[in-house]
């Protein structure tokens, strides 16, 4: 089965730092998808059921707390593992993203080292 992670953020830049983050990745045969909005992402979640999706909060069309809540909640996509990225460290933020069944929470400026190190964990789970 081939292994996926999509990597969601509104902005360009951060999506190519998350896909050099991770490039190693691909060498382990992983597919790297891209979207750039919350429509997107979704599309994309239920076409390809990614095995792990880092998706940005603040963003266009539908944000990422709604993105995860559809996944999780309505599609029933438990198996997809959600990563929230965020600038923001507040609790409430957390605990929010949290119950709408987001299984892990990240923030921005996030540390490479520790992304992909999460990234195969959860890849090679």
């Amino acid at each position: 089965m081939n292994k996926k992670v999509l990597i969601v953020d509104d902005e360009p830049h951060i999506r190519m730092l998350i896909e050099q983050t991770l490039e190693d990745l691909e060498d382990e045969g992983v597919e790297l998808l891209m979207a750039e909005n919350g429509e997107q992402a979704l599309q994309i979640i239920e076409k390809e059921r990614p095995n792990l999706v880092f998706l940005d909060v603040m963003m266009p069309k539908m944000n990422g707390m709604e993105v995860c809540q559809k996944v999780k909640k309505e599609l029933h996509l438990t198996e997809v593992y959600i990563i929230l990225l965020t600038a923001k460290g507040q609790e409430v933020d957390r605990q929010k993203g949290l119950d709408m069944g987001a299984d892990k929470y990240m923030t921005k400026p996030f540390d490479p080292d520790e992304m992909l190190a999460i990234a195969e964990e959860i890849i090679n789970s």
